[in-house]
């Protein structure tokens, strides 16, 4: 199992259509190859999607997303600026390994709602959603793709595993990325101590 996450970044409206368009290339190509996607979080926008977080299974799943990982270029007239010289627009595909270790139940505060959107009756009378916080660090998800309140908590732990992941990958590339810097920033004079041999 993989996730997958499509994001404009910090792209203007037209890189947000862009991973509407990729989003739907995805899927056709996931098809395709017999991997299934299920759509966990999205940053919906007027023009598509700020951002969308996928979760990948099948057979050769490696492989197949690393066709799709790295920047996505979409050639394209801008509709939302029609004067506008631009036509390339990027967005950019990355992949994550599940966590193996899932965070403990009880360190994790469970809260069923109720979802929303599309799925008939079901949605309306049933408190399926759930709404999940870790206790320790604050991250919250709400999960809702499922039909069940059970299942839906089981995803959200994946979820906040993945983001707890994500924060120490990057708190391990701060500290790289502070030592590097560090290496530059040393102050010739006004020593705290100093030595003679």
């Amino acid at each position: 199992m993989l996730f997958m996450q499509l994001t404009a970044a910090q792209g203007p409206a037209e890189c947000e259509q862009a991973v509407k368009f990729t989003y739907q290339q995805l899927l056709a190509d996931a098809k395709q190859q017999q991997i299934e996607l299920t759509r966990i979080e999205e940053i919906v926008t007027p023009a598509g999607y700020a951002s969308i977080l996928l979760q990948a299974k099948g057979e050769q799943l490696e492989a197949w997303s690393n066709t799709w990982c790295g920047s996505i270029q979409w050639t394209f007239q801008s509709p939302f600026r029609p004067q506008h010289k631009r036509k390339n627009w990027f967005i950019g595909i990355t992949a994550f390994k599940a966590p193996k270790l899932l965070p403990a139940d009880d360190s994790i505060r469970f809260q069923a709602c109720r979802a929303t959107g599309s799925g008939g009756q079901h949605v309306n009378t049933t408190d399926s959603a759930v709404h999940a916080t870790h206790i320790a660090t604050g991250i919250s998800v709400k999960v809702m793709t499922e039909r069940s309140q059970h299942a839906n908590k089981r995803r959200a732990c994946e979820l906040i595993a993945l983001k707890l992941q994500q924060y120490a990958d990057e708190a391990q590339a701060d500290q790289k990325l502070a030592r590097h810097i560090q290496h530059g920033q040393v102050e010739r004079g006004n020593p705290i101590r100093r030595f003679k041999r």
